[in-house]
């Protein structure tokens, strides 16, 4: 029995180890992918009634396609980027809000790409037999989507996260919570403080399959209204994962939390990771 166990925990802990962007999911591991390792990650997401507080659209949203790279730098660090090329809003309704009057869509659908998300990760210790794994985040989103097509904000946010995690038996639970620095898109010199949270499993089913699930988002700190577009956000995701070698595909469905949120979406994609350099 106890050979048994040590088997299955192997299993688990091994993808993590090579897998530690966790597509579908966003909550991140605390592992990182490895020294001189390259993960290269894409896939593509929709979501229905989407809203747009700041500039008064809704409508379902894709996205494609989604491409993520993480550079393993050190044993215990790694860099990430992270971003798209291509939101398609098809727009269902419009609202007047406070930076409608800057949308230059005219249709019934708009475009734009997507925001780039600059970060470092950073595992502090490693997991032993009674103690999880904890690493920090730190993350930078740019203003690439603008806010003329009424996706973007034109704001740059600064993130910063705690990671823990721990494999119990053939069980991968995450857990992240930090700071969220998200810009006023109406005025410059304001910011809305929001408290950022994500709580992941990932279930071995077999040697190469997983059942994964999390819930994932930000919550506002701000007394009464908060500016357009920082309100609080979540989604929950409920998917699998199958890995063959060095590569792995996933999907997953996809459930708002707040009323802002998609109703209901679905993501798929596929991760490679593999030796790229040498560390000198």
């Amino acid at each position: 029995m106890r050979l048994r166990f040590l088997c299955v925990a192997a299993l688990v802990l091994q993808p993590a180890l090579a897998f530690a962007q966790q597509r579908p999911l966003v909550t991140e591991d605390p592992e990182t992918i490895g020294a001189g390792r390259l993960l290269i990650e894409a896939g593509l997401d929709y979501g229905r009634s989407v809203e747009y507080p700041a500039s008064g659209l809704e409508g379902n949203l894709f996205r494609f396609p989604l491409i993520g790279i993480s550079v393993g730098v050190s044993s215990i660090a790694e860099i990430q980027i992270d971003g798209g090329l291509y939101n398609h809003l098809s727009i269902t309704s419009r609202e007047d809000a406070p930076l409608s009057d800057m949308v230059t869509a005219i249709g019934d659908s708009t475009s734009s790409i997507q925001d780039m998300v600059i970060g470092t990760k950073v595992r502090i210790a490693g997991e032993t037999g009674s103690r999880p794994s904890f690493g920090l985040r730190l993350a930078t989103k740019l203003p690439n989507a603008s806010n003329e097509s009424g996706i973007g904000l034109d704001t740059t946010d600064f993130f910063a996260s705690f990671l823990i995690a721990k494999t119990v038996q053939s069980v991968r639970i995450v857990g992240n919570v930090g700071l969220g620095i998200l810009g006023d898109p109406t005025r410059g010199d304001q910011q809305n403080d929001v408290l950022t949270y994500g709580l992941s499993f990932a279930r071995a089913l077999t040697q190469a399959a997983e059942v994964v699930g999390e819930v994932n988002g930000h919550v506002s700190t701000r007394e009464g209204d908060p500016p357009p577009g920082t309100e609080s956000r979540g989604i929950a995701r409920l998917g699998a994962r199958y890995t063959i070698g060095g590569w792995r595909a996933d999907g997953a469905v996809l459930f708002g939390v707040t009323s802002r949120d998609p109703s209901f979406g679905f993501a798929t994609g596929f991760t490679y990771v593999f030796n790229a350099f040498q560390i000198p």
